[in-house]
């Protein structure tokens, strides 16, 4: 089980962190990822970390969104800095196959388990 949260409005240039805590699961063997979903739009692949901490990013938020996990407290993170209207979308962590190989890691059809989603919303 996976349950966001953090999300909410802010205004363009704010930051904010997303959280995803994990249950069930042994979390710290499993690779995690954060998705969006805009409006009107499909889901997209947002950030990656590997059990390694080996991290990976679309290009629309390179340099300013951090992924990272705490698997003592079995969470995930998602650091949003500069945020742009753009980014405005509902947020979900997702957890991957263990067969899944790093080059599918963007395509949401190897995860298995999702978060409900936040809602972050990017205005002035």
């Amino acid at each position: 089980q996976l349950q966001a949260s953090g999300g909410g409005l802010v205004q363009p240039g704010d930051s904010l962190r997303l959280s995803c805590a994990a249950s069930g699961f042994n979390f710290n063997t499993y690779t995690m990822s954060w998705f969006c979903q805009g409006p009107g739009k499909e889901r997209e692949f947002v950030a990656r970390i590997l059990r390694s901490r080996y991290t990976g990013y679309a290009d629309s938020v390179k340099g300013r969104f951090t992924v990272t996990r705490d698997n003592a407290k079995s969470t995930l993170y998602l650091q949003m800095n500069d945020l742009k209207p753009e980014d405005t979308a509902v947020y979900y962590c997702a957890v991957a196959r263990p067969s899944a190989i790093l080059s599918s890691l963007q395509d949401p059809a190897v995860y298995d388990t999702w978060g409900q989603g936040t809602l972050v919303t990017v205005s002035s």
